[in-house]
């Protein structure tokens, strides 16, 4: 069986967090693009993010990688939220 797009960025992200059980990733299907969206604790946004970005560029080159695998575009983005 196939793991899902939204079940590969939930383990990676919950892996860099302190608070692994306030993560949340939504997935919007567009007709040509999906959007994956996640929500993380303000205190772990600067780890998802990482120093000057790399982190989430790091994640988006994983969702894109897995979007082009399933030929469909996707695009990743970290949603600030009042937690």
């Amino acid at each position: 069986m196939e793991t899902s797009i939204v079940e590969i960025i939930e383990m990676l992200i919950k892996a860099l967090v302190d608070e692994p059980d306030q993560v949340r990733v939504t997935e919007s299907k567009g007709e040509k693009t999906t959007v994956f969206e996640a929500s993380v604790s303000k205190k772990d946004m600067g780890k998802v993010i990482g120093r000057n970005g790399r982190t989430i560029e790091s994640l988006r080159t994983i969702v894109g990688a897995c979007g082009a695998k399933r030929k469909q575009r996707c695009i990743f983005q970290i949603i600030d939220e009042e937690n």
